[in-house]
């Protein structure tokens, strides 16, 4: 705008429209319609237009505003019931008012580039998270290209264009899978879905364990369960009626782990004496399950800060994708 301040009547000029669309498109009327919001807060957000003084103020005059997407579910991702889940979006919370910003969450449900553009185009947010991947991978790449306003929970995969922040699984599956191995363990279960790119990335650290420690993979051994109590009594029932032999359990979350505690007390099976059990989380109801659990612990309040500062203190920078260690919490499912 030749160094001037960019005008209401300016913005509306170049979207089209005349200035009262302009200001109602800028206070977030329902009598506009998505792309029309989209455009007019495009151009804003181009030509520095101060336009977050013409929408609704938050209710405590908050910093900045940071809304939170979550994509469909693809093996775990999106089930914000999942007591995980739960813990990470405190996480996020709890850091994001420590630095004195709203939270919002979004109803929005992205499945494809189109809904991704439009969650970072049409939210009234200083920035986004993503709390998991799902298939997106590939269009969170292409989004990449024009918008930086963004960060992701989740693994880091082959050539990543975005900021991810998410637990290190590979070394995680390895090191469950390990403890397991010491106990003297040999014929482990891996149970769990293996869909979501974080439990893939699991798996692989679990049969590289079992190959250090010379131990043959066996694929009667990887046994599918959702991310349920129910799934994973299930699965394990069936395991039990097969007839298959195992004395060991490394499960793709605390829930799972749970349930095959469950499904094996219900058998007569006793844990640990007779099957170990590790999960992965260290959810809080963990240390409270009887036997009291053995998990892989992530720190969800380390990578809630994390994902918060990567939208807020990078001045519109490279943002680095951040690997976080897990750490190995020895309870009574193990037996050592």
């Amino acid at each position: 705008m030749n160094g001037r301040t960019t005008r209401l009547q300016d913005i509306a000029a170049l979207a089209g429209v005349s200035i009262s669309t302009a200001s109602r498109a800028l206070n977030d009327s329902p009598s506009i319609n998505a792309r029309t919001k989209q455009l007019i807060w495009k151009l804003a957000r181009e030509h520095d237009y101060p336009f977050r003084r013409y929408m609704p103020a938050g209710p405590i005059g908050a910093n900045g505003t940071i809304a939170v997407v979550v994509p469909p579910p693809q093996g775990r991702e999106g089930q914000l019931d999942d007591p995980f889940f739960l813990e990470l979006f405190a996480g996020v919370s709890d850091a994001a008012r420590e630095r004195g910003c709203d939270l919002l969450v979004s109803h929005l449900l992205p499945a494809s580039f189109a809904d991704l553009s439009a969650a970072m185009t049409t939210s009234r947010a200083d920035g986004v998270i993503f709390l998991g991947q799902s298939s997106l991978h590939h269009a969170l790449n292409r989004l990449a290209e024009s918008e930086g306003r963004f960060a992701v929970w989740g693994a880091q995969l082959p050539e990543q264009a975005y900021c991810s922040v998410g637990s290190d699984n590979l070394a995680g599956g390895r090191r469950a899978t390990a403890h397991l191995v010491r106990l003297g363990r040999r014929r482990i279960v891996y149970l769990g879905d293996t869909e979501a790119p974080e439990v893939t990335q699991r798996v692989r650290g679990h049969v590289e364990a079992l190959e250090q420690a010379g131990i043959a993979h066996d694929p009667a051994l990887m046994v599918p369960a959702h991310f349920t109590v129910e799934s994973s009594e299930a699965s394990v029932d069936a395991l039990l009626a097969r007839g298959v032999k195992f004395d060991g359990i490394v499960a793709a979350s605390d829930l799972i782990a749970l349930g095959a505690i469950r499904a094996l007390l219900h058998a007569g099976i006793s844990v640990p004496e007779d099957v170990s059990v590790i999960g992965y989380d260290d959810v809080p109801f963990a240390r409270y399950s009887r036997p009291a659990l053995t998990t892989l612990r992530q720190d969800t309040a380390r990578a809630g800060r994390l994902l918060v500062s990567k939208l807020l203190d990078t001045g519109g920078g490279e943002m680095r994708s951040e690997r976080l260690p897990t750490e190995l919490i020895v309870r009574e499912s193990c037996g050592g």
